[in-house]
């Protein structure tokens, strides 16, 4: 890293560098709900001011994968506020900007749309909290990039390699190649650079010319055996990285000596563990560079709330805590009071000179009471600092280490000893407790069709990215694929010989990952098919319940003396009450009653409206019951109906039979027998099932009937 001459402005690049804003953090909390609003308007005008060619963030710009309303709107407001302007931007992209934004509707930077006056651009790839999810691929990014307010590159479409197409620069004598890669799983991203998956294009011409820039947003630090990507990954052509995802801010260039690059890792701008690593005080950067020289400005920020954290640890102080003394407890709560206190006042005098800082501090006592101490109550605790402190419940955490065996000094692994985690404790991941569920749970309960990971990976998206038929679907595509196995291998209907095929099955498809992992995304397609297909399915019957109430109300205004249609009973003549008392009821109920279903299958319809399919002997049967039940029924598609199934598919058609019935209003009479329904049904086209309608005994009907039979 060399210095650069700040004269000469029309050959360097000036780019602001942040990470991991995480707008929309607790921002329901009364007290730290604004924070990072606050933090993020700081950044922007540092950006204005220091007169910035680009921003350039490294993921994680929102908290939440869906973003509230409020977060999107202040996130809007503020990048329009201070990135749109008269100001020119000094430099040109050179690159294919089809293949750098491709996968937009508007494939090009944003300051280059003629209907967009743009005066600092931003550059950002998404983190592991609003990665792009669902049938579309969509986040909340993408969002931003549509309305032209942000630039969002670095997606990766391909799970099987990876191809990184850089953004290529120029300004005066400058150029520099932007690499960028949004979040990947860890465990896969290790796995495709093992495997040789990653490539990083370079120009053509002039490559040693070239600042080679790169943006990623991974684990840095080893948080597993292949939980983390090594910086020996990456490409030794690279000249600067800057890394995303880890919180503690070590914003200086650091020098990699085996693969000779720089790496920068800016950390978060917001505190969002209570941990030693978010205690640093918290800075962006200003990178300066031209030609191959860069150098990296820290900007330290003013609008971060402080954090104090301290650890306790009772065994030390022999001469003030007696654990046989009855009354140790008091004296130990006694002196964490006093740490509180001591904490508060030197907060009270940094803030002195930073008038921006927010008034309430994070603190943070961490007590080991290892040795036979007991903890005291949190929660009397953290009511004397409920109006001094920002986290008045959290600022006490016992804790009490493990006694370990004695060893001989040869079996002691010193590594383990003096690297210890920046967390407070083990960062366990969904997969991680489903993993060791299993492992710990008894046989009864153990998995025999799924594996662990497989599992783990469904419940991660169900968390995460709130796919609620993520696992529904996984177990469906298991027990299909294991039920074709079983069918090719013609194994026989018996238990034992069942169970030993599904556990060899299982366990192969256990040692081969990447087909696991196919599976697992195969299933995360199907699911977020459903939820798509679910929601057009709630729309387009909405629209049609609308639309059936008009022509409802228009049949009701007719003067026609044709008593004939089923939504003529809601206007005059005799039943007129007992349409009337059907009015108060909803759309749904509506529909039903037009359709000659009583009130109990009315209100069967209405609590059965989930649009969702339903196979209820699927979900409560056996590998053995479903294998045995695939053998006496070749296809779902046979004569036999479930009831519930028929109840919730015809669910989203029954509008559409309504508009047939009321269209012909004036053809069919309502003295028609059944028979002549059954056929005249039977023309309705395919997908529409009536059986379990017309099998059932409806009082309205046969009382509609008879009555207009006495006239």
């Amino acid at each position: 890293m060399s210095p650069i001459n700040s004269q000469d402005e029309e050959d360097t690049f000036k780019i602001l560098v942040a990470t991991d804003i995480h707008l929309g953090y607790l921002e329901k909390d009364p007290v730290r709900g604004n924070d990072t609003f606050v933090t993020f308007d700081e950044i922007l005008r540092h950006a204005q001011e220091k007169e910035v060619d680009f921003i350039l963030l490294g993921g994680d710009l929102f908290h939440e994968n869906k973003p509230s309303r409020k977060t999107l709107h202040t996130c809007i407001e503020l990048l329009r506020k201070y990135c749109m302007g008269d100001r020119p931007v000094q430099f040109e992209i050179l690159s294919d900007q089809s293949v750098n934004f491709g996968f937009s509707k508007f494939p090009w930077v944003n300051y280059q749309d003629g209907n967009l006056n743009i005066s600092i651009p931003v550059f950002s790839i998404h983190g592991n909290h609003d990665d792009p999810t669902g049938t579309d691929a969509l986040c909340a990014l993408d969002i931003l990039n549509s309305a032209g307010l942000l630039n969002h590159f670095g997606r990766s479409s391909s799970v099987e390699k990876i191809d990184i197409s850089p953004i290529l620069l120029h300004k005066g004598s400058t150029k520099i190649a932007l690499y960028g890669l949004g979040s990947i799983p860890d465990e896969r991203l290790y796995r495709m650079f093992v495997n040789k998956q990653v490539t990083m294009l370079r120009p053509k011409e002039h490559e040693d010319n070239w600042f080679n820039l790169f943006v990623i947003h991974q684990n840095r630090s080893k948080h597993g055996a292949t939980n983390y990507i090594p910086e020996q990954f990456l490409d030794d052509f690279i000249d600067l990285v800057i890394w995303g995802h880890e919180h503690e801010c070590k914003i200086a260039p650091t020098r990699n000596e085996q693969q000779l690059f720089y790496v920068s890792q800016p950390g978060s701008s917001v505190i969002t563990s209570l941990s030693p690593g978010e205690a640093i005080k918290k800075h962006i950067g200003l990178l300066h560079i031209k030609g191959k020289k860069m150098n990296m400005e820290k900007i330290p920020l003013e609008t971060v709330r402080c954090f104090y954290i301290e650890d306790i640890v009772l065994a030390d102080h022999p001469d003030i805590f007696n654990p046989d003394n009855p009354k140790v407890t008091q004296a130990v709560q006694a002196f964490c009071m006093e740490k509180v206190e001591t904490v508060l006042d030197n907060a009270e005098r940094a803030r002195l000179g930073n008038p921006r800082q927010p008034e309430k501090p994070l603190v943070r006592l961490r007590v080991d009471y290892s040795g036979g101490f007991e903890p005291f109550s949190i929660h009397r605790f953290s009511q004397k600092f409920m109006d001094r402190t920002a986290n008045p419940k959290d600022i006490i955490h016992f804790f009490r280490h493990r006694e370990q065996k004695e060893k001989n000094e040869d079996e002691i692994n010193f590594e383990k000893l003096v690297r210890r985690p920046a967390s407070e404790g083990t960062t366990l991941r969904v997969e991680d407790l489903v993993k060791q569920y299993f492992q710990t749970a008894e046989k009864k309960v153990q998995l025999s069709l799924l594996t662990e990971r497989g599992m783990g990976e469904a419940v991660q998206e169900f968390v995460d990215k709130e796919e609620k038929d993520a696992i529904e679907e996984l177990v469906k595509f298991q027990l299909e694929k294991t039920q074709r196995f079983l069918k090719e291998r013609r194994t026989d209907a018996e238990e034992a010989k069942i169970d030993e095929e599904v556990r060899k099955f299982r366990e192969t498809r256990k040692e081969n990952v990447e087909e696991e992992d196919e599976e697992v995304r195969e299933a995360m397609t199907r699911a977020r098919a459903q939820r798509s297909q679910e929601a057009a399915l709630v729309s387009g019957s909405s629209d049609d319940d609308l639309m059936d109430m008009g022509i409802s109300e228009r049949k009701t205004n007719d003067d026609s003396d044709d008593g004939t249609s089923a939504t003529s009973s809601r206007g005059k003549g005799r039943g007129r009450g007992r349409a009337r008392g059907g009015r108060g009821q909803n759309s749904t109920s509506r529909g039903a009653s037009r359709r000659g279903i009583g009130n109990t299958r009315q209100q069967q319809s209405n609590s059965s409206r989930t649009y969702k399919p339903v196979s209820a002997p699927m979900k409560n049967m056996s590998i053995v019951d479903a294998f045995k039940s695939s053998r006496q029924q070749p296809s779902w598609n046979s004569s036999a109906k479930n009831y519930s199934e028929d109840i919730i598919d015809d669910d989203s058609d029954v509008e559409e039979i309504s508009f047939t019935a009321a269209s012909k209003t004036n053809q069919r009479l309502s003295s028609t027998s059944t028979s002549s329904r059954k056929s005249s049904q039977s023309q309705i086209p395919r997908g529409v099932d009536f059986e379990s309608d017309e099998d059932e005994f409806d009082p309205f009907k046969s009382t509609a009937t008879s009555k207009r039979k006495q006239r």
